[in-house]
């Protein structure tokens, strides 16, 4: 694999990420990440915004993924979650980009709960 400029063996462009397949359980594909949020304080990525469903970027459901949630698997060249499609349908999402509000801490703490991430 060759590494490019926007990479070396730990970093990645955020233009990188957005795209890449993410895997679920039993390295099925269960959607690519549309997008990155990034804490403006701490600097660290906070959530991955999973696309799913739709047909050619139309009707997709949005997920937002604790960063946690997903590791980044060589083998698949994409990133890997125990999450099962099944789980994913239940999963805190939204429809379009004006449908969910990132400062509300409510919306925050159900997709940490239903991920079983500690804050």
């Amino acid at each position: 694999m060759v590494t490019e400029v926007r990479e070396t063996g730990s970093l990645i462009g955020s233009d990188k990420v957005e795209g890449t397949a993410v895997y679920g359980a039993g390295d099925t594909k269960i959607g690519s990440i549309e997008r990155v949020m990034i804490d403006k304080m701490s600097g660290k990525v906070s959530y991955a915004v999973l696309s799913f469903g739709g047909f050619l970027g139309i009707g997709d459901d949005h997920y937002p993924l604790p960063w946690q949630s997903l590791k980044y698997d060589t083998n698949l060249g994409g990133y890997r979650t125990g999450i099962t499609e099944t789980q994913l349908q239940g999963a805190p999402k939204y429809g379009n980009d004006n449908a969910w509000n990132w400062s509300d801490p409510a919306r925050t703490r159900s997709v940490n709960d239903y991920y079983g991430i500690a804050m």
